[in-house]
């Protein structure tokens, strides 16, 4: 008699969960780009640049980021990776602009982009950004994403 108690416990809590499950929020993956490119210093084989990049919140809740794993490939080359710790809110439906700061060799990626011509600043230059983004509140603490485009070097 006690194992049937304790299996319909069991089983009355199964469903509780799942329920639960099903009220937790889902969240849309934020749009990120690339807004902006600076070269802050550096010398020759260490650059530091400072990268603005654009989040748009695709969600009706506000995202309260607590920082950020990323990895960036230029012309298809990797060309930094890291974290940013800096926090920020991401309003519902809305967007956010934040910094990253970024040292790098460009080694590769400068050899790449020299052998694109005499025309190599005026052409646009593709980037890939994946990582993810982690929360600082929620059922859900990180939210993947990745994101392309193209910027200008001029």
């Amino acid at each position: 008699m006690r194992r049937g108690t304790n299996t319909r416990l069991g089983g009355v809590v199964a469903v509780a969960l799942l329920a639960a499950c099903a009220f937790a929020p889902k969240l849309a993956t934020p749009r990120l780009s690339v807004a902006e490119v600076q070269v802050v210093g550096g010398d020759l084989w260490e650059q530091h640049l400072r990268v603005r990049v654009h989040v748009e919140n695709p969600n009706d809740r506000a995202l309260p980021v607590s920082g950020l794993e990323y990895t960036l490939e230029v012309e298809g080359e990797r060309f930094a990776s890291g974290q940013s710790a800096a926090s920020f809110t991401v309003p519902a439906l809305g967007t956010a602009d934040f910094d990253m700061n970024v040292t790098t060799n460009l080694a590769g990626t400068l050899i790449k982009l020299l052998g694109r011509g005499a025309d190599a600043r005026a052409a646009p230059v593709q980037y890939r950004l994946v990582g993810k983004v982690s929360l600082s509140a929620g059922l859900m603490r990180a939210i993947p994403f990745e994101s392309q485009g193209s910027f200008s070097l001029q």
